[in-house]
């Protein structure tokens, strides 16, 4: 199959524009290497790990990608900012440890102020050769434009609110941000896009609108590399496309509170919903929480996932998915250039 060329791909070395993005708690180095082996690049999410456990994966996504030690890993490290401002002060900084590593990129998120992480990294690769591809999750034209012109980021990703997991509670749609972001920063970092995309021919209609490529989360949960739980697996494979929500409860409940303001996530509404909705307090919800997880009862079971879950029922390798995704999206785009023919 041709490859399909952006300035993604060419920035990234890859054969399609898609990224799989750093899932907390879904996506390691197994997923990470198995997008980046199949054409495109993947991400593995941080959260609350240790450098050791890091730099660990990172030397297995190495030996998958038959990587020599002295050469960048071709795959990124999603970090989440108010961690970063929890884990840089402490005995275990991540950050330069991980940059040792050489990993191809880092993404960054979900900070008061991620621009001095960008200057981290750039003052640490200004002593190299290798230069880190900066990514940073963008969910407004302002926060484009920071990026843009105070950080001078590489690339920023236009996430909508349809997508799963932690975002903007006051995003817009990823249609409307995208066309906000792409006329107020027309000359500026590459774009990505992100929130809710799930099939090739979405894609392809993102990419016709101007983006240089896309970033899916929820699509790559249904593979047998996303280390979700088969019970995890067995609600999104049971979910239909009203099945999410966006709350602070499901953080609330799982003790994952420390986001920016105006920040929530979309996960499968359950009866952790339900609690809230009966009118329990905190204290109640924790309780009932807690003696779900013990039981093992799948009916207060935080899956974060976004808005497209609904679309796929069936658990794939991960390579087949982008193989898959990378065909429809080029049917779409040489169905698309047919309809200017005359």
């Amino acid at each position: 199959m041709k490859k399909i060329h952006t300035p993604l791909t060419q920035l990234l070395k890859i054969d399609v524009p898609i990224l799989s993005a750093p899932m907390g708690f879904a996506a390691t180095d197994n997923l990470a290497s198995a997008v980046t082996s199949a054409g495109a690049f993947g991400f593995i999410g941080a959260e609350f790990q240790s450098s050791e456990l890091l730099i660990a994966q990172l030397a297995s996504a190495r030996q998958k990608l038959n990587i020599a030690p002295d050469q960048p890993v071709p795959i990124g490290i999603g970090f989440i900012g108010w961690i970063l401002e929890i884990t840089e002060v402490s005995e275990d900084p991540r950050l330069p440890a991980l940059l040792e590593e050489k990993p191809v990129a880092i993404w960054l998120a979900f900070g008061v102020d991620l621009g001095k992480y960008v200057r981290q990294i750039r003052e640490y690769d200004a002593k190299r050769e290798h230069k880190t591809v900066i990514f940073t999750i963008v969910n407004s034209v302002d926060d484009a434009l920071r990026a843009a012109n105070e950080w001078k980021v590489d690339v920023i990703v236009v996430q909508g609110i349809e997508a799963g997991g932690h975002g903007n509670s006051e995003a817009p749609p990823l249609l409307t941000l995208l066309q906000a972001i792409l006329d107020a920063v027309p000359n500026g970092p590459l774009v990505v896009a992100t929130g809710g995309i799930t099939t090739g021919k979405q894609i392809a209609a993102l990419l016709t609108m101007g983006a240089e490529g896309v970033a899916l989360g929820t699509r790559f949960l249904f593979t047998d590399e996303c280390v979700y739980s088969p019970k995890k697996k067995e609600v999104i494979l049971n979910a239909g496309l009203n099945s999410t929500t966006r709350t602070l409860a499901f953080d609330e409940v799982g003790r994952t509170m420390g986001w920016p303001p105006k920040h929530d996530a979309r996960a499968i509404s359950n009866d952790i919903i339900q609690d809230i909705n009966d009118g329990l307090d905190l204290d109640q919800r924790l309780k009932k929480f807690d003696e779900s997880a013990a039981s093992g009862d799948l009916s207060r079971l935080i899956v974060w996932a976004g808005v497209g879950v609904g679309l796929t029922d069936k658990i794939t390798p991960a390579a087949d998915v982008v193989r898959e995704l990378h065909q429809e999206t080029h049917e779409s785009l040489q169905h698309a250039s047919k309809l200017l023919a005359f």
